[in-house]
């Protein structure tokens, strides 16, 4: 029996257990080798806000850090090595390695898992090599930069049995503010469903950035990747450590502005609730001005609306009623509908994944790894939501109708709608 079968034998000591609104974690185990060990690919703040949420669980180990800038992967392993300093008391504990390249933490065996928390265009290659190599994965979200990426990393997740978790935390977190309203419309509490408002920022735009000097400890040839070649700018990659979401996400080389970065929590709960988490829509139809940033229509087969517009969040309009439900708010109408309409058990009930912020999503990963079971937001999901982030935007540049068939993934006798399913990678990246 090899370490990683060991570790996967072990749930019963380690069970970590979710439950309505609360999440309870057992005693951890002794011994470091009967963890989960996990590298972490991309140490910005948003990777150090999500490992440090993985540290915390008993059931895991830290123990690689990269990064393509030398001082964040220095930082870090500087948290993870204090983190563990002091639970364990030794003083002078030093178990987490560096790394400038991803494939040094992939090629070690005795890693079992990864998080992927790059910029969207680094997502796809890491999650394709490190579900070959065996390692479940925790990739943040919009999991893809294209449509044929995220298909692949699909295909590798599931060809190669690794658990997935996408990084949309609102499916199981925020006092299950999200699961109530897509259960509620799910059970038909507002009648037949109308039209959903989606409403998030715009879409992603050409990077036209001046070139600068690139600093000292910044790798960035190996930060642009598979995305075309362009000189360093710090709006793309701070330097050194950086307390901010950088703006390499408004830009179409390296993801897919506000409309795929809040787009995929959104359009999540969206599909979520009409219950189309393995399909999309069939028709786009772009806003009558060819400068509106907003406006595109996504018409669904069975002729719902989705419409990228409105108050923040989602909301859906129903024929007896609307529900609108974002990070800090559940309104719903009529105010009584819930009283009068309660969710029994004869009704659908999505997963509920515990509700509690900066634990839930997470430790639902954790928990799937030990069972190896799906997670909430598993790749398929990920996938279909950020494959409408994308529709939504390849709609946007070519400012015209297009037809979209959601099961071969094609567009319908549109040539030039196609080439943009994908984009080529530069040099010798590639998916395989």
């Amino acid at each position: 029996m090899n370490r990683r079968h060991f570790v996967h034998q072990t749930t019963a000591t380690t069970l970590l257990t979710t439950a309505a609104g609360a999440v309870s974690i057992s005693k951890a185990q002794d011994h470091p080798n009967d963890r989960i060990t996990i590298g972490v690919i991309g140490v910005g703040k948003q990777g150090v806000s999500d490992f440090t949420k993985a540290m915390r669980m008993p059931q895991t180990q830290i123990v690689a850090m990269c990064d393509v800038v030398e001082e964040r992967k220095n930082n870090g392993k500087k948290i993870a090595n204090d983190f563990y300093s002091k639970l364990n008391n030794e003083p002078n504990y030093d178990g987490v390695s560096t790394h400038e390249d991803f494939r040094e933490i992939i090629n070690n065996e005795k890693i079992d898992a990864v998080m992927v928390v790059t910029p969207d265009h680094w997502h796809a290659i890491p999650v394709v090599q490190a579900a070959k190599a065996g390692k479940d994965i925790y990739c943040e979200k919009p999991i893809s930069r294209t449509i044929e990426e995220g298909r692949a990393m699909v295909k590798a997740v599931q060809d190669n049995k690794v658990v997935f978790q996408t990084g949309s935390q609102q499916r199981s977190e925020y006092d299950g503010k999200f699961r109530i309203a897509a259960e509620l419309v799910r059970n038909g509490r507002i009648g037949q469903i109308i039209s959903v408002n989606i409403g998030i920022g715009d879409p992603s735009i050409p990077c036209d950035l001046p070139t600068e000097e690139i600093p000292k400890g910044t790798n960035w040839d190996l930060w642009l990747g598979p995305a075309e070649e362009r000189g360093y700018n710090e709006i793309l990659c701070p330097k050194g450590i950086h307390s901010h979401f950088p703006a390499w996400r408004r830009y179409r080389e390296y993801a897919g502005g506000s409309v795929a970065d809040f787009g995929a929590h959104h359009y999540d709960i969206a599909q979520w609730g009409l219950g189309t988490d393995d399909t999309g829509p069939v028709k786009l139809v772009p806003p009558s001005d060819p400068n509106a940033k907003r406006g595109m229509e996504l018409i669904y087969e069975n002729g719902i609306r989705m419409i990228h517009g409105g108050p923040g969040g989602t909301t859906w309009v129903g024929t007896s009623g609307i529900i609108s439900v974002d990070r800090g708010r559940l309104e719903i109408i009529p105010n009584d509908l819930r009283e009068k309409k309660p969710i029994t058990d004869k009704d659908i009930k999505l997963e509920n994944a515990g509700g509690r912020n900066g634990i839930s999503h997470m430790a639902n990963w954790i928990q799937n790894v030990k069972e190896r079971g799906k997670c909430i937001c598993h790749e398929e999901v990920g996938h279909r939501s950020a494959s409408i982030c994308h529709l939504t935007n390849i709609a946007y540049r070519l400012d015209r109708e297009l037809n979209w068939d959601p099961k071969a993934e094609k567009f319908i006798d549109d040539g030039e709608a196609n080439e943009q399913i994908g984009e080529p990678m530069r040099g010798d990246w590639k998916l395989s």
